[in-house]
């Protein structure tokens, strides 16, 4: 399938072939701009999807830069006719959608008994609700191409982690929603996994650590200890998993999560 010539924002052209066409929410920055340099790289068109179209223009101008094909895309991933709006934008630049990548995440860690409602709602309505949304729209497109590729973050903070006991909840319950769709959507030739990376160096990451007023380095070092590797994760780690979750030989993988984690006890 070749779709038409179309313009980009800044101007440009996008010429679609018949290579896939890949969403990545939350492409803007850490693992998802490392996802979406993995897929691009392999020839896969990638939509970039961030809050702000802004968010998204360092991604998108070194996926241009490598040779790959990029749209960035503004998006709030709880906002339903959003993702809808963001979608058939996909469709009209790439002709398309064939692999989904739910990204786009956020933490509001307190403890429980001191976190106020806002910040609870927010951790679950990005987390949990911006992935429910994205895959009811993709999968609708991914039915009509008979086949497809999606893929949700989990988290291993799903199994409990103090602070977190809203972003534990949502990414648990990724992981039973992602089992879920995987057996509703398989009839249609379409696979649905999850990702739950462990202990990553990242932006957010970072931001943990200013939050419990620890130094970057020694917060990572008392990570990199938990882990039976012995170091902590890179985004280009997960990104690996990512691409090959999307990719040709995983057609009988599907309702699974699998844990990144180095080897986390």
């Amino acid at each position: 399938m070749t779709a038409p010539r179309t313009a980009q924002p800044d101007g440009g052209v996008v010429v679609v072939t018949d290579a896939s066409v890949a969403v990545v929410t939350g492409g803007g920055r850490g693992i998802g701009a490392a996802v979406a340099a993995r897929l691009a790289a392999a020839g896969t068109s990638v939509a970039v999807v961030d809050r702000t179209e802004d968010d998204t223009a360092e991604t998108v101008a070194a996926l241009r830069a490598a040779g790959g094909t990029a749209l960035g895309l503004g998006c709030d991933v709880a906002a339903a006719d959003q993702v809808t709006a963001a979608v058939a934008e996909v469709v009209r630049a790439f002709g398309g959608l064939d692999v989904l990548v739910n990204c786009a995440g956020v933490t509001r860690d307190r403890l429980l008994l001191t976190m106020d409602d806002d910040e609870w709602d927010t951790a679950l309505d990005v987390n949990l609700g911006g992935t429910v949304l994205w895959c009811l729209a993709a999968a609708g497109q991914m039915r009509r191409r008979r086949g497809g590729h999606i893929v949700n973050f989990a988290s291993v903070a799903a199994d409990g982690n103090p602070g977190q006991a809203n972003y534990a909840a949502a990414k648990a319950a990724v992981t039973g929603f992602t089992r879920d769709l995987a057996a509703e959507l398989g009839p249609h030739g379409i696979t649905v996994n999850a990702v739950a990376p462990g202990f990553v160096a990242t932006p957010m990451v970072d931001a943990l650590a200013t939050r419990l007023g620890a130094g970057r380095e020694e917060f990572l070092e008392r990570a990199a200890a938990q882990s039976a590797l012995g170091r902590v994760g890179t985004v280009e780690d997960i990104a690996r998993v990512v691409a090959f979750l999307t990719g040709p030989d995983t057609g009988f993988l599907t309702g699974q999560t699998l844990y990144v984690d180095g080897g986390q006890p």
